[in-house]
This record gives structure tokens, C-alpha cells and sequence, in this order.
């Protein structure tokens, strides 16, 4: 048996309680329209801030995989409170929520490590790290039971990006995987500065181009907590030969709360593969 890495943000982040839990999701379900997909998903963008602020932004993406099987789901975050170089997996064991423990796909694990040096065990960039955790909920009640991979990127640049997707795709070879990217977006800019900044991000999700994206986020025009995750699901997605992109629904705190002096931003998008 592995580690059970227990929720640090249940009943802060997102309720708590099982059944407000679940209840709350399928509400976002419900308020969102279901566009016409061509293919499958294979690749997810969604936000990492806490429910109440981009819970309905993340539910236009998490809607599109509901019912849908997948051998494993890769979520990648970035690490928020620890420093450190690569990128980290929780190899064994299993995360734990309100609605039940999702355990680890630890066959895929061991090859993602085997494949690439930059991916190794370090369990303490797990154990605060909202990025991935935020990300489950909604996949428990899209998917039902799953197992997942989960990667916190202490390093977000260009080379780590590319070493990362050629490694997921590579271990994943004849499976069919979901791969989930955790990002918010600008941070703290007042309303309209802050969707200016955030409107040169979308378009590079709307195309699905991993190079613009990070291109921009090396010379600051982009800003991205998550910019590296993002990148990696674009990159990830084009090895698997997916070729639609669908760009869901942009929203900040600012649409939440009406504070529109300092407003974080949040994006969804899903790219899919023609059957």
C-alpha cells in the first residue's frame, strides 16, 4: 500500500460534506450547454481556484467527459509552495476526497519515470498543492471511479514542457488517457487590464498552439500560474493526433464578486481526437 494523501482544501476550497459536494457539481453541470464535439477528448484545460470563483468555468469542460471511460487521467499542476527543479509524482497509494479515494495509476507512474530523468518522487511538493487535488471532484463525478497520475511541475519552462509531453505520451502508448492541465490565469490587474493580458492566452488555446503559448509566457505578454500544465496538455495533445480545439468559457472574480479593482482569471478548453 502507498501513501492516502489526505484533502488540506475539503471544506475551504470546496464544501466538505459529500452530498453538497457532488450536489454543487452537478449543478454547474446543469447550467452549462454541451457544444457539438467532433472526436474524443483527450486533452482538458480547467481552473484551480476555489469552487464558488471558477467552479462554472471548470464544469464547461468537465460536462464533455461525463459517462466517458479512460484506461487512466493524468492531472498536471504547477507546485505553488514548494521549490524545486523537474517535475514531481505521487507514484503510490491515492489521493482522498469528500466523495472517495481515487487511486493511482502506478504502472503509469513507474514508466513516466523510467522514460524521462525530469520526473521524479518528491512527496512533500504533494502535500499542500492545491493545483491537482481541485481538479478531482469534478473528475468523480464526470467519471465515476478512474485512476490517475498526478504531477506537480516545480519547473514550468519551455525544454521541461516539451520532456514532460513526449514522456506522458510515450508511457501511455496504447492506452486511452485523459490528460488534465491546472492553471489559472493573470493574477491581481484590475478588469479590463486583466482580460486584455488573458485575451492573448485564449487565443493560443483556441488554436491549440503549445509554441505561441509559451513563446508569450517567456516574454511576460501571457501570465499563468499554471502556464507550463497548460502548455503540456497542448503539447501532449498534438502527439496524440488531436485536431480540434475547443475553447469553453473565459470568466474572472471579477464576474463572481463583482471586485473588479483586483481579479484573478480562469479558463476551460478541451482538444479532442477524430475517432
Amino acid at each position: 500500500m502507498g501513501t492516502i494523501k489526505k484533502s488540506v482544501i475539503a471544506g475551504s476550497w470546496y464544501p466538505g460534506n459529500p452530498s453538497t459536494l457532488k450536489r454543487d457539481i452537478e449543478t454547474y453541470f446543469t447550467s452549462v450547454s454541451i457544444p457539438e464535439l467532433e472526436g474524443e477528448v483527450v486533452g482538458l484545460i480547467s481552473p484551480h481556484a476555489g469552487y464558488m470563483y471558477s467552479g462554472q468555468v471548470a464544469a464547461n469542460a468537465y460536462n464533455l467527459i461525463r459517462g466517458k471511460k479512460y484506461d487512466g487521467v493524468i492531472v498536471v499542476g504547477p507546485s505553488h509552495r514548494v521549490a524545486f527543479h523537474g517535475v514531481s509524482v505521487f507514484s503510490r497509494g491515492g489521493y482522498e476526497t469528500p466523495l472517495g479515494m481515487v487511486s493511482i495509476d502506478e504502472d503509469l507512474a513507474e514508466k513516466v519515470k523510467k522514460i524521462s530523468p525530469i520526473v521524479a518522487d518528491f512527496p512533500g511538493a504533494h502535500l499542500q498543492e492545491h493545483s491537482v487535488e481541485i481538479q478531482l471532484p469534478f473528475l468523480q463525478v464526470a467519471l465515476g471511479d478512474f485512476l490517475f497520475l498526478p504531477l506537480v511541475m516545480g519547473d514550468q519552462d519551455a525544454i521541461t514542457c516539451r520532456e514532460l509531453a513526449e514522456a506522458i505520451y510515450k508511457s501511455s502508448q496504447g492506452k486511452k488517457i485523459l490528460i488534465v492541465g491546472s492553471s489559472d490565469l493573470s493574477h491581481f490587474y484590475n478588469y479590463n487590464v486583466a482580460k486584455k493580458m488573458d485575451s492573448i492566452a485564449l487565443k493560443y488555446l483556441k488554436e491549440g498552439d503549445a509554441e505561441g503559448l509559451l513563446q508569450s509566457l517567456e516574454n511576460g505578454e501571457v501570465e499563468a500560474c499554471g502556464g507550463g500544465p497548460m502548455a503540456v496538455v497542448l503539447l501532449t495533445a498534438r502527439l496524440m493526433k488531436a485536431d480540434k480545439a475547443y475553447f469553453l468559457k473565459y470568466a474572472n472574480s471579477g464576474d463572481v464578486t463583482g471586485d473588479k479593482n483586483s481579479v484573478v482569471g480562469y479558463a476551460s478548453a478541451v482538444y479532442c481526437k477524430s475517432r
